[in-house]
């Protein structure tokens, strides 16, 4: 489309603009760029109402969308010209409406740099909420399940990006196998073995976005009635739900979930035998035969949710499950824990009879993780970057695991730590009445942590257990020892007040 010729005067002006409207608009680059040329500029989508005083239309069709956030602080708007001509506009309306926001403060202009959105418009534009200003974000994150992004090996991991790519297949830039890049599933079938104990081959692992991802994936493909156990993460229980699973709930003590007490009209177990999820057992082999003979007995399966295998500090790790009964186990494991969450990879090792299902259930084509992310993995495994990578963080872990521990038993003697021997996390356990006090009181002092209560599955019959679910690998070097000092005090603080405090 071209636009019509402008008279003579300033190129960046309008027919009849003022030189302070036109100042007002700013002049940018593509006005100066020729009036018989194609308009260039960013686009921009605007609803205008039919009829009526179109700049006083297009003016507030700008302001809302700086006040909903769709134009945020410093977005360069485009030329008046361009948007004139993709809105049928004439351009006098669009220098006009310009020049109105600038004089209101919701565009800044400079000559020769165009007109911007002013930093801070939406903010100072923002009514106050219903319930007055937004609480301030917590001083100290204490969740449980985040790796310590600042470790994030960015180096060596851009190194293994650039060998994959330079070394990646052309088909690799072409629609994804549903099964995963093969070089991770050679990649990842080995290291398996080698740290994990899982028996398997590349042709029985299913690389997907994450085990929230292979969750969904197995609950389509496997019969309705599950156990799961009786404290686990909320949102895998929301997955399951969602697929119409029905669940029953297994108690779980200081030794992991009780297998003895799997049920037989189950036909699926979804565990974390390595480190129980939150509460920090681990399965004893008298358990770990139990569940295993449970599985054979029945034709069942189990879910092996490996989250962080990797990370055991008081003894050597423990193998996983599927090592004892391939047939039986569905091994999962995902990057969330060992390097980031940012990067959406996880897999499943199958038993042979599922490979298949899973994969219909999958789909033809692979919209998940990224081919080249699963490249970089596979050559992050291979060169032995992922090894030093586990075992560096393995370290740090223990630290801050010892730190928390050391702070807790000088400041508040009587609290009962559990669930350390592994994982990113410990559990402060609570009597009774403990926990909702407990609670606000780490909120009112700035730390971000859960109850465990909150982790007990909604169908579990049994009166629920209570402490804090304490992350220690998140938190920054140099906010970690206030954040362990304000838990301790609030501990102590609760105790005081609290009949029984922690125990």
């Amino acid at each position: 489309m071209t636009a019509p010729k402008t008279p003579s005067g300033p190129p960046h002006a309008p027919p009849g603009a003022s030189p302070d409207r036109a100042a007002a608009a700013g002049d940018h680059p593509a006005d100066r760029a020729g009036a018989d040329r194609p308009v260039p500029g960013a686009d921009l989508h605007l609803e205008l109402p039919a009829g009526g005083a179109r700049r006083t239309a297009l003016a507030r069709a700008l302001r809302d969308a700086v006040r909903s956030g769709r134009l945020a602080g410093g977005t360069l708007l485009p030329p008046y010209r361009a948007l004139a001509a993709d809105l049928g506009l004439a351009r006098n309306a669009v220098a006009d409406a310009y020049a109105e926001l600038v004089a209101e403060g919701w565009f800044t202009a400079r000559q020769g740099s165009g007109t911007r959105v002013a930093e801070g418009a939406a903010a100072a534009a923002a009514p106050a909420g219903p319930d007055g200003p937004a609480p301030e974000p917590p001083l100290h994150d204490l969740l449980q399940g985040k790796p310590d992004p600042a470790s994030f090996p960015r180096g060596p991991w851009a190194a293994s990006a650039r060998r994959a790519l330079a070394g990646a297949p052309t088909e690799a830039f072409g629609p994804g196998d549903p099964r995963g890049r093969p070089e991770l599933r050679r990649a990842l079938a080995a290291y398996l073995s080698r740290a994990r104990g899982v028996r398997a081959g590349p042709e029985n692992v299913v690389v997907c976005s994450g085990f929230a991802n292979g969750l969904r994936l197995l609950a389509a493909v496997r019969p309705r009635e599950w156990a799961v156990e009786a404290y686990g993460l909320p949102f895998h229980h929301g997955i399951l739900d969602a697929a119409g699973v029905r669940p029953y709930p297994v108690p779980v003590d200081d030794d992991g979930v009780r297998t003895g007490e799997l049920p037989g009209r189950a036909r699926t177990a979804l565990l974390t035998p390595a480190h129980q999820f939150p509460t920090g057992g681990r399965l004893l082999p008298a358990r770990r035969a139990a569940a295993v003979e449970w599985a054979r007995s029945t034709g069942g399966v189990i879910v092996e949710d490996d989250y962080d295998g990797e990370f055991r500090y008081d003894r050597k790790p423990v193998g996983a499950v599927q090592g004892l009964a391939p047939g039986h186990v569905v091994y999962a494991g995902s990057l969330s824990k060992s390097l980031s969450p940012a990067l959406r990879l996880g897999w499943l090792v199958l038993p042979d009879h599922l490979v298949e299902r899973v994969l219909a259930a999958k789909g033809l084509r692979e919209s998940w993780a990224s081919a080249l992310d699963q490249l970089a993995l596979a050559d992050f495994i291979e060169c032995g970057a992922y090894d030093r990578h586990v075992r560096r963080m393995r370290g740090r872990y223990r630290d801050r695991r010892d730190q928390l521990v050391s702070v807790l038993a000088e400041r508040v003697p009587q609290a009962r730590v559990t669930g350390i021997s592994a994982g990113l996390h410990a559990v402060v356990e609570l009597p009774p009445g403990g926990e909702s006090p407990a609670l606000a009181a780490a909120r009112a002092a700035g730390l971000a942590l859960d109850g465990l209560s909150s982790y007990r599955h909604p169908a579990d019959p049994a009166p629920a257990r209570e402490g804090l679910v304490v992350g220690y690998a998140a938190a920054p070097d140099a906010a970690f020892a206030r954040a362990l000092t304000a838990l301790a005090d609030t501990l102590a603080d609760v105790r005081a007040g609290t009949r029984g405090g922690p125990h």
